[in-house]
């Protein structure tokens, strides 16, 4: 009989430093519990990264991405939008590319005082992965293999 190795999957959820931060830290001193296989990293904003950079972690090892953006507050004028547009552009690459569920990657607004709201997405990303394999397994298949299955 061979042992399995329960899958936990990684997730790098990306906040903004004036918005949803405060949210997540919001959280932290509310001492509400989220999975601990997720990774904060705060920016100024989530807009400053290119469309190759979500494929690039999925690539190394990072199975889901929650972007949490201040939404249409965002100080910075017009990022959310080219955000939103880029991040629909990498979600069809993901799928029709790369084989990839798109509900891997996820865009939400989270305000400064959203502690549940933080919570709640990163729990539920975390069950939503735990269905799925790793990103990276996907993206190490030959080219050939994930065409086939993508086109179905």
């Amino acid at each position: 009989m061979s042992a399995t190795v329960e899958y936990t999957p990684k997730i790098l959820v990306l906040t903004t430093i004036m918005c949803s931060y405060p949210g997540v830290d919001n959280a932290g001193q509310q001492h509400l519990e989220y999975p601990p296989n997720s990774y904060v990293m705060r920016v100024p904003s989530p807009v400053i990264f290119p469309e190759e950079f979500y494929i690039d972690s999925f690539r190394k090892g990072i199975d889901g991405i929650i972007i949490m953006s201040c939404g249409e507050e965002c100080p910075y004028s017009g990022a959310f939008k080219r955000l939103s547009l880029r991040v629909n552009k990498v979600m069809k690459r993901m799928k029709h590319e790369y084989g990839l569920e798109s509900k891997r990657l996820k865009l939400t607004a989270i305000c400064t005082v959203c502690a549940k709201h933080v919570v709640k997405e990163i729990k539920e990303m975390d069950e939503y992965l735990r269905s799925l394999q790793p990103a990276k397994d996907i993206l190490n298949k030959s080219p050939s293999s994930v065409a086939v299955e993508a086109n179905g």
